[in-house]
């Protein structure tokens, strides 16, 4: 079943191959590899993500008539909503932008018009398809950046002036190289041979005027417009630096790979890809919950959702790139929802979000598992950092077990922050070992649950201290 799948990512439905896309089972199966527990907010993207594959299958007529699901997760802060994000955005290969859902404000006040995020999401999207297409011409630009080189180092001989009087046969007595010496000097190039001399190359930099532009609201894009304009009207110029060959053949290849990609595609690709794979996740919404107030800083709250339920449900916005539709991008909401819930946000908003997760709250098992599990477990992270001193840290189960009840209870006592906590007493913990690292090199540290305690038994009973320090 699995090849078979396989087999159906490449199949052309309109006249385009689909990229591979990952079952559910595999794209939860490698965030278990990065985050603890959330099985139902892991289940949910893969689910998500998969559909955007499988819409690509359906029939032309009823392709453009499935809307994505989208996603509100609801949890404490810590617990891993913005973790799964961002590890979603690396598995789908897709365009994905993260944006915080209280910068924006209703069109009239201070703060980003939403159809920035669109915008936004377009540039990611042409840079990451410019360089794909700048990986696929990189045999070829290297080539050409090698022949530059050559001629740097085998400059062809300048024909003598003989005052308008030549020979009678115009015929220069010049000699050229070779072609076995450019051969055997291309062979000594690519052999490294030449990797200690220096040459003059000559990069093409266009000129960005320094302009400034005051732009009023929903218009931030007037500057880069303005500047793109002047600067495609002021002519190209070349700047002289010296550098060794493989700096210079690496600047040269790059510039090279540049000249090779064609824009229009590079903008076409990008457009398709973020009208049918985009992926945009909006943190902090419950920021923007809550019913109208008459007065104070919150008055624009529903405004806030009510100028983001356009782009939600569908709509074209313009970039600079060209129209951008958003019927097909898939919107993935989070917030805490401490001081309110779904329900206070505007009924239509919550219609566009038909798929709610809830995150649990971790405790000190998870603590536990978050120490030592992932692949990028923050006890890794610390014996790696000071392995580069040479220090050979060495952590105990029992300073392990002892570490998580501290954050647990830390987290009780006073805010709750979730897996965050984890940093704060890793940090306060280890605070000596790091500061004296460089003067003990080659010892083996053990940390175990007394030395957990020698550390921040202090801090813990000092309740006042305690709340500033963890």
């Amino acid at each position: 079943m699995k090849d078979e799948s396989r087999q159906l990512s490449v199949r052309v439905s309109d006249g385009q191959a689909l990229t591979p896309v990952m079952t559910p089972r595999e794209i939860v199966s490698e965030l278990d590899r990065y985050i603890v527990g959330q099985r139902d907010a892991k289940r949910a993207v893969a689910v998500a993500v998969r559909n955007r594959w499988r819409r690509q299958l359906v029939p032309a007529e009823l392709r453009d008539e499935i809307a994505p699901k989208n996603i509100i997760m609801i949890g404490p802060t810590g617990v891993g909503k913005t973790e799964i994000s961002r590890r979603l955005a690396r598995l789908a290969q897709a365009p994905f932008i993260k944006v915080e859902a209280s910068k924006f404000t209703e069109v009239g006040y201070v703060g980003r018009d939403v159809e920035s995020i669109i915008r936004d999401l377009m540039d990611l999207s042409v840079k990451m398809v410019r360089e794909e297409e700048q990986e696929k011409v990189q045999v070829k630009a290297r080539d050409l950046a090698e022949e530059r080189v050559l001629d740097l180092l085998l400059p062809e001989p300048q024909a003598p002036d003989n005052g308008g009087g030549g020979d009678s046969g115009g015929e220069s007595q010049v000699e050229r190289p070779s072609p076995a010496t450019r051969e055997k000097l291309r062979r000594m190039l690519r052999a490294g041979k030449l990797d200690d001399r220096s040459v003059d190359i000559e990069l093409t930099q266009s000129m960005t005027p320094m302009i400034e532009v005051l732009t009023p609201q929903g218009m931030e894009e007037m500057e880069s417009n303005i500047k793109e304009m002047f600067s495609n009207l002021l002519p190209k110029q070349t700047k002289r630096k010296t550098v060794k060959i493989p700096e210079a053949v690496k600047l040269l290849t790059q510039e090279e790979a540049a000249r090779l990609v064609d824009m229009e595609t590079v903008v076409g690709e990008a457009t398709r890809r973020v009208e049918q794979s985009g992926i945009v996740f909006i943190d902090e919404i419950d920021k923007i919950a809550g019913r109208e107030t008459v007065h104070g800083p919150d008055v624009s709250r529903e405004g806030v959702q009510r100028d983001l339920l356009p782009i939600v449900e569908g709509s074209t916005v313009s970039s600079k790139y060209g129209l951008v539709r958003t019927d097909h991008i898939l919107f993935i909401a989070s917030g805490a929802f401490h001081n309110s819930k779904p329900s206070d946000l505007i009924p239509e908003f919550q219609g566009r979000f038909p798929i709610r997760v809830e995150l649990s709250s971790l405790d000190k098992n998870d603590f536990v598992r978050i120490l030592t599990e992932p692949k990028n477990a923050l006890i890794r992270q610390y014996v790696a950092l000071l392995e580069t001193e040479k220090i050979h840290l060495r952590f105990e189960d029992d300073a392990i077990e002892e570490i998580a009840r501290i954050s647990a209870e830390a987290n009780e006592k006073m805010e709750n922050i979730g897996a965050r906590r984890l940093h704060t007493i890793l940090e306060k913990l280890l605070d000596e070992i790091s500061f004296t690292a460089p003067e003990m090199p080659g010892r083996e540290v053990r940390i175990d649950a007394a030395y957990v305690n020698e550390r921040l038994d202090a801090i813990l009973k000092d309740q006042d201290l305690s709340r500033y320090i963890l």
